[in-house]
Formats: C-alpha cells, structure tokens, sequence
C-alpha cells in the first residue's frame, strides 16, 4: 500500500515560481504581490511538516517550502502568513483563494490533479502506511485486523486506502474518524 505523499505545490505555486503562463496564475500572482504576502496554507499541527513551537513560530518542512515561494516571488522569506488546515479544509480553501498555496502532507492522485482544478508540481516526501496495533493484542500481520476497529483522520487518501485494503482483503473494520491528526493519534 505505498502511496506517495507530497507537498501540494498547486497552479498558482507555479505561476509565483515563473514556471506557469496561464492567464489564472498571473492573475493570482498578481493578487499575491498587491497583497505583499502569500498566504500559505499547511496542516494543523504535524511535527516535522508543520508545527508551532514553544514561542508560537511556524516551523517544519512544509513550512519552509511556503517560505522559498515567499522568497521567490518577494525576495523575502518572511513575506508569508500560514493558516492551518485539517485534511477535510484543504482543498475548500485552496479553491476559494482563502490561501494562495497549499503546502501540506497530501497525496498526489490523478483525480486531483485533473479533476480538481489543481497542479501538483513536486515531491518534497514519500511515506507509506501501515497500522500501529498495541503489543498486547499479539497482532503479527494485518491480515489478523478483521473486525477491528481502526482511528483514521476524515477526508484522507489514508481513509480510502484502509476500505480498499479491508475490501480486497475480504475483511470487515470499524472506523472511528477524526477531524483533526492530533485527535486520531
């Protein structure tokens, strides 16, 4: 079950990179530099990717990728305002210019890419899934999960995965869903 999860870079990444000539992203380009800032949306807490610490600073990589395009387009790093987004709020706000780019732990399929709207432009992180099980049940492959109940955050590929795996596998499972990674942890 590899999937690739990436930064969603999306159109209007490309156009403040120079790298897109469509008549939108100048438009949203352009909106970027009268505004003096790009307005970078990340997720809501996710160490490593994107987190605030103890004196309430954005860190992580994600964040950094949001302030290369700030550099990019301003010459300034520090020309960015991020607004955390659960999985479930990403895509809303992208597509309503409530953020100008989206810089988040996201999975990069066709649908999205040619159905929302949306340019995918690279890479920043591969992972995988699997499923962490407490040590006491003496689980030693998923293939013992039948009928287990499973914690998984609303509106993720992740969420779509584990059906696909419970389904083909001729298994069933209750999930528990959870707005926000914090709570499904």
């Amino acid at each position: 079950m590899k999937m690739v999860k990436s930064t969603l870079a999306i159109l209007t990444t490309a156009a403040a990179l120079g790298l897109s000539g469509m008549a939108h992203a100048g438009a949203t380009l352009d909106a970027v530099k009268n505004k003096g800032f790009v307005q970078c949306g990340v997720s809501d807490g996710l160490p490593g990717f994107s987190f605030t610490d103890s004196k309430g600073e954005y860190k992580g990589i994600d964040v950094d990728v949001c302030r290369a395009v700030a550099a990019a387009v301003f010459g300034d790093a520090s020309k960015v305002r991020f607004t955390p987004l659960t999985a479930k709020e990403r895509f809303t706000a992208l597509q309503s210019g409530e953020i100008d780019v989206l810089s988040r732990n996201t999975t990069w399929t066709s649908s999205r890419d040619g159905g929302m709207g949306l340019m995918f432009t690279a890479v920043t992180y591969y992972d995988g899934q699997g499923f962490l099980v407490n040590k006491k049940l003496g689980v030693k492959s998923a293939k013992e999960l039948d009928g287990a109940t499973v914690c998984i955050q609303v509106g993720t590929t992740t969420e779509l995965n584990l059906a696909d795996y419970f389904r083909s596998s001729g298994m069933k499972f209750t999930p528990i869903t959870y707005s926000t990674s914090d709570e499904s942890a």
